[in-house]
């Protein structure tokens, strides 16, 4: 259903936001990629590693696919119980580029997590065991978009108190990005903690009705790729290189993100997901796999984190509340 959008009266400062993240400046010309520092025919890759965090094994994954593959940025799960290890493999490396992968489900048949929030806050995002709903339909029916707000807001604070500088937000399973309601509490926390955010391309939120959110956070002066893979992934581990070497050649200007779940295939990973050879496969591909890097070189393929983003965001508000320009 088309959700009520409200009007919004926006102060003179956020009017400069809008430009940036729809891509284009005051005088209609400059590009995201140009403000980014780069050329409008661009073509820049964010490699985002979900489920940081999940288990030892994702971590592992992750780890070196950020060190020495293609991934550029990465996106944890701070309920999950490998949570510690990334701050202390953060801590030692100043600049990661870490977002929070806001968690509200736990899909998983017998590794389990649950709220940061003592449960009696948030009693409609636990299930009668104890643990997050597994699915995004239970969470819909059974909590509420306050209680989803109040346990991401704990996450995200429980990061930065961490002493990890998060650089970007993004919905585990897509809860809050699959329905108005919790969207409007994604949208909350990205102008709260003035972070950009993962959001799905203009062709995909047409397609379901809800054309309307890119300038929502827009208005709010939220930045976000122009692009987003997601609606055609590879299904089987076999198809994995095939896709994303086709996928990469076809690769629009811009600033685009894709998301991989990458893991290392030990028993740990094995026994919690039926997934794992995919996550293996996505492991390798972009970790150590020699045609997809040199695919990446002859293109052009500019990759970089979301770090980019939210310093960017972050100067245009400075500058704007202070009453300069925007920027070149």
């Amino acid at each position: 259903m088309e959700p009520t959008v409200p009007s919004l009266s926006l102060p003179g400062w956020l009017a400069f936001a809008v430009v940036v993240v729809v891509g284009f400046s005051v005088d209609g010309q400059s590009s995201l990629a140009e403000r980014l520092g780069y050329k409008a025919t661009d073509r820049l890759l964010i490699v985002n590693g979900d489920d940081l965090g999940m288990c030892h094994a994702a971590n592992a994954g992750t780890f070196a696919c950020l060190e020495r593959g293609l991934m550029r940025s990465a996106s944890v799960m701070v309920p999950c119980p490998w949570f510690p290890e990334v701050v202390a493999w953060a801590r030692n490396r100043p600049g990661t580029d870490v977002g929070v992968h806001l968690t509200h489900t736990s899909e998983w048949s017998v590794y389990r997590w649950g709220p940061v929030l003592p449960r009696d806050q948030v009693p409609g995002l636990v299930d009668p065991t104890g643990y997050f709903w597994r699915s995004v339909a239970e969470v819909y029916a059974h909590a509420t978009p306050e209680q989803a707000l109040l346990e991401a807001r704990a996450q995200i604070r429980r990061a930065l108190e961490a002493g990890l500088d998060v650089t970007h937000l993004d919905s585990h399973m897509g809860t809050l990005q699959l329905n108005p309601a919790y969207m409007e509490v994604y949208l909350t926390l990205a102008a709260e903690f003035d972070l950009p955010v993962r959001m799905a391309s203009a062709e995909t939120l047409a397609r379901f009705g809800q054309a309307q959110w890119r300038q929502r956070f827009a208005e709010r002066g939220i930045l976000f790729p122009d692009d987003f893979v997601y609606e055609d992934l590879p299904r089987e581990p076999a198809e994995a290189k095939r896709f994303w070497m086709d996928r990469l050649r076809r690769l629009k200007p811009g600033v685009t993100e894709l998301y991989i779940h990458a893991a290392l295939p030990t028993e740990e990973l094995k026994a919690v997901t039926g997934s794992w050879a995919m996550r293996a496969a996505e492991y390798e591909l972009f970790t150590n796999d020699p045609d997809l890097k040199e695919l990446i070189r002859q293109e052009g393929i500019v990759l970089i984190g979301y770090r980019p983003l939210r310093d960017l965001q972050r100067k245009l508000r400075a500058q704007a509340a202070a009453g300069g320009s925007p920027g070149p």
